[in-house]
């Protein structure tokens, strides 16, 4: 089952001006011209490379995070990267606050994310994860098995999978405890010796004057709220992507000690970053 965090301070109001209405229009055109776009060339080029490469995606992850960057551009949000992508393979873990995270990870590094399975039913946003090679997992664990042999042939292919931890989205002021259960695919007999886990904290700032929760998505919040709101601000603020040391998996007893270790460089990360730039 999903829990879905909540708050005791009710979110920012939705405040939509004439000329906020206008932004709503005019980014909202052009982000679904962009991202459907790109996703109509990434779904054609893929016709020619899956016969060929099969797992391996030489070519199509690069449209996407074409697609991921242009999008801060169209929502005149800054875009900041910190640190450095892991090369081998592995594993990426990282805090959620938001729809958001979906763009600010693919800028930054050609990532699969991970998803319940839900997600592939949603209209428009079902279509474009599977498009863009999530993998989804349903939380029984009479799937556990299976589930650890698709991780396992993704993850030796080169695959950067992508997992959040916390299990939901917040307010983006804080890092909720990591869920370990997912951790424990890594310790697989064919993987443990092979991978790494890379922490990725992910930090939103509000526009200037704006709550500072502008960017976080929680409780009952609606999407298409959220969009509207995000795309009818005047002025933009920034997000920024911290990628910590990767750590390798053989080095950690148990999945426990790995999803405390993530979580406390995630945190850490996040803390020290939130009164950095606007």
């Amino acid at each position: 089952m999903t829990t879905t965090w909540d708050s005791d301070q009710p979110p920012p109001n939705l405040r939509l001006t004439f000329g906020g209405t206008l932004r709503v229009v005019l980014r909202g055109l052009l982000l679904a011209l962009l991202v459907f776009g790109g996703l109509v060339i990434l779904v054609l080029l893929r016709l020619v490379e899956r016969p060929i490469f099969g797992l391996h995606r030489p070519v199509t992850p690069y449209i996407t995070q074409t697609v991921c960057r242009a999008a801060f551009w169209v929502l005149g949000m800054r875009f900041v990267r910190h640190g450095t992508p892991m090369e081998g393979r592995g594993a990426v873990v990282a805090n959620h606050t938001s729809w958001l995270d979906i763009f600010a990870l693919n800028a930054a590094k050609r990532i699969y994310f991970v998803s319940k399975s839900e997600v592939a039913g949603w209209p428009g946003i079902g279509w474009l994860a599977r498009a863009t090679g999530t993998v989804f997992i349903r939380r029984d664990r009479a799937e556990a098995r299976s589930q650890t042999e698709v991780f396992r042939a993704r993850l030796m292919a080169g695959h950067k999978l992508l997992f959040f931890p916390e299990g939901t989205s917040t307010d983006g002021l804080q890092v909720l405890p990591f869920k370990t259960t997912l951790f424990e695919a890594f310790f697989d007999s064919e993987l443990r010796d092979e991978i790494a886990v890379q922490p990725v904290s992910v930090i939103y700032h509000a526009p200037r004057g704006e709550d500072a929760r502008f960017y976080g998505w929680w409780g009952d919040m609606s999407f298409g709220a959220h969009l509207l709101t995000t795309l009818a601000a005047r002025k933009q603020g920034t997000v920024e992507v911290v990628y910590h040391s990767p750590l390798p998996v053989a080095a950690f007893a148990g999945r426990k000690a790995l999803a405390q270790r993530c979580e406390a460089m995630v945190r850490a990360g996040h803390s020290a970053r939130q009164t950095g730039v606007q």
